[in-house]
């Protein structure tokens, strides 16, 4: 068998096409800074080890959140139910005001938490690295909690509805 020619490089536009076939769930990621509260919607979290929790968020090098996870060395992950696709579409907006008509709590450790997200993740960052246009954050987990629904998606990019067979 020999070898194939080398294929031309992947465009970002074929690679967003096909990796939007991939089903992800919807967050928004908060953190905050003296008074100033920071969130943008993402769907890049991932779970990375359960001894320590650890997850890991990537966020664009542009996001005012992302810098100000970088320099706080705290977010929250709050996981939206289907109910929320409003909130997703707010804190994917560059508005400044995103805040603005929408009830937060603190958590333990001082990040803003959406009341009636489906779940909070109460995070340290312990290692943060630079990837091509994004930061990735890996952080421990030091506090969750989690409510009944069902969790808001993203294909294809839209957000949807989980459809979940009932437990047999």
């Amino acid at each position: 068998m020999s070898a194939s020619t080398t294929p031309a490089p992947l465009a970002k536009d074929d690679f967003r096409y096909v990796i939007g076939h991939f089903t992800t769930g919807v967050t928004v990621i908060t953190a905050i800074e003296g008074e100033e509260l920071y969130g943008t919607t993402a769907s890049a979290v991932t779970s990375l080890s359960l001894d320590p929790p650890m997850l890991l968020i990537c966020m664009n090098r542009q996001s005012a959140t992302g810098s100000c996870v970088g320099r706080v060395g705290r977010f929250a992950v709050n996981i939206l139910d289907e109910r929320q696709p409003d909130l997703a579409y707010r804190f994917a907006s560059k508005s400044p005001d995103k805040f603005d008509g929408v009830e937060v709590t603190l958590g333990c450790f001082g990040e803003p938490l959406l009341v009636g997200a489906l779940a909070h993740l109460e995070t340290r960052v312990v290692e943060q690295t630079a990837a091509g246009t994004h930061v990735i954050f890996v952080a421990e987990v030091e506090r969750a909690q989690a409510g009944e629904g069902t969790p808001l998606a993203y294909y294809r990019g839209r957000f949807s509805r989980l459809h979940i067979e009932p437990d047999a």
